[in-house]
């Protein structure tokens, strides 16, 4: 319970620096929500595990579908900059990422009330929840190939935008196919073995795990959103690559 509760104030300093600097889009500032919403459920748990369960657990599904809904928006955006940056530059306004917003918001509430309404007068098959929430994490995979392919081939043609913003971009882009790859994508394997009727429990408990762990994974897309994070880690690269260079040039002068 306290590893949770400094977890949850270290999210909020995060935000109120994030605020402060003024560099990270609203689809970032929602994602940083999205994550906090799920903390809190995992320090309900602990605090208590019977009561409110069910009410916690919906909250806790939907702020974890809202948070994949605006990792899509950041990859979108990102994208936008480099393969349409005209276009961003004059249709991108605070208007059009609010009503984004609030459909990321409702969107997931729509699927868990569709889903979960039913029980009440009719019991709906565990499998076909699986399915439905399977399909949720699966379709954002290939959006964020595209978008990290898109934005590969538009940088040769992109002038508009500074080199170091493209590099700090493709990095953002990656990272969030790497955090998707290696923390959903498992929970998508295990829900299609189960809908084959292939149970592991080790996948199961893994899988879980890796979920739970998303709203940390995100606190690394926050550093990227920073430019002088980015600036303060390529000019330690580079210190480093000097201090190697220099080092293999002295080895070969002294002997």
């Amino acid at each position: 319970m306290r590893t949770c509760l400094q977890l949850i104030v270290f999210f909020f300093f995060v935000f109120l620096q994030v605020r402060k600097d003024h560099v990270a889009p609203i689809y970032v500032i929602n994602l940083l929500i999205s994550d906090v919403i799920q903390l809190c459920c995992m320090l309900i748990w602990e605090i208590n595990q019977d009561k409110s369960r069910e009410s916690v657990r919906y909250i806790y599904r939907s702020g974890l579908m809202t948070s994949i809904c605006f990792m899509v928006c950041v990859s979108l955006e990102r994208y936008l900059v480099i393969a349409h940056p005209l276009w961003y530059r004059f249709k991108r306004t605070i208007k059009i990422s609010v009503v984004v917003s609030v459909v990321a918001w409702l969107f997931p509430h729509v699927i868990l009330l569709s889903l979960f309404l039913p029980n009440l007068f009719l019991l709906v098959p565990i499998e076909v929840i699986i399915s439905v929430f399977a399909t949720f994490l699966i379709i954002p995979f290939p959006l964020f190939i595209f978008f990290l392919v898109g934005t590969l081939r538009a940088l040769s043609a992109s002038v508009s935008v500074p080199s170091e913003e493209k590099r700090r971009i493709v990095g953002i882009l990656v990272l969030v196919l790497l955090i998707y790859t290696l923390l959903f994508l498992p929970w998508i394997i295990f829900a299609l073995l189960m809908n084959m009727n292939i149970l592991d429990p080790t996948l199961n408990v893994l899988s879980d795990t890796f979920l739970k762990l998303s709203p940390l994974a995100d606190l690394i897309l926050y550093v990227f959103f920073r430019k002088e994070s980015i600036g303060k880690l390529c000019t330690a690269v580079n210190w480093c690559r000097v201090g190697e260079w220099d080092d293999i040039t002295s080895q070969v002068v002294n002997t």
